[in-house]
């Protein structure tokens, strides 16, 4: 499963949203903040024991980082700071609840190892784009063959937490202690699936 390369089509879905409140000419680096602040709130909500309203949080702050990018198209506001504040924002909300979901119902080292590979497997795209040299942009966003390697992302491991936080509280065993480690091992999956791929496409390229 790969929900990143189908952007395009699950647009169609969320997209609505976003332009109402594009017509209410709310800015995308708020949207962004929001997003922030409610992943925020998400972890300290999953620190804390109440999974269901970590996991309720963390569907908004996906639900307004979906939402930033609309309404920047929408409105043409478009711009190199929001970019990076996308990311930036997108990485703080998953270090901060991927690591209280790994210390609260799992270990240290389970937190530590959720968060690493979760950086990794995202900022092997910055790095390639600057190494490799990937800089075409299609509305605003860089193109590139990474973004259909790998088969646990960003949304996988959202949608992954909100349906174990919701296991957390039935009787079966299958709760965030789990989760959390399984979200780990298949995102490590998933990074050296992109590290093979560069390796096959550009390990045998040396410089002069």
């Amino acid at each position: 499963m790969n929900l990143t390369s189908k952007r395009e089509t699950l647009k169609k879905f969320y997209s609505p949203l976003g332009e109402a409140l594009a017509r209410f000419g709310v800015s995308p680096n708020l949207i962004t903040f929001f997003s922030i602040v409610l992943g925020s709130l998400s972890a300290y909500f999953f620190f804390h024991h109440k999974s269901l309203t970590g996991a309720f949080f963390l569907f908004l702050s996906g639900l307004f980082d979906l939402m930033d990018g609309v309404v920047a198209r929408t409105t043409g506001k478009t711009s190199k700071f929001g970019a990076v504040f996308d990311w930036v924002a997108d990485k703080w909300v998953d270090g901060f609840v991927l690591g209280s979901i790994g210390f609260a119902y799992a270990s240290p080292f389970v937190a530590i190892t959720a968060v690493t590979v979760s950086m990794l497997h995202s900022f092997i795209k910055p790095v390639a784009y600057a190494e490799i040299g990937y800089s075409e942009r299609v509305k605003g966003k860089i193109v590139d063959p990474l973004e259909g390697v790998g088969f646990f992302g960003r949304p996988e491991t959202h949608i992954a937490i909100i349906l174990f936080a919701i296991l957390e509280r039935t009787s079966l065993p299958f709760g965030l202690g789990l989760g959390i480690k399984l979200i780990t091992l298949f995102t490590f999956l998933s990074l050296l699936a992109r590290i093979l791929y560069l390796y096959k496409k550009y390990g045998k390229e040396y410089e002069d």
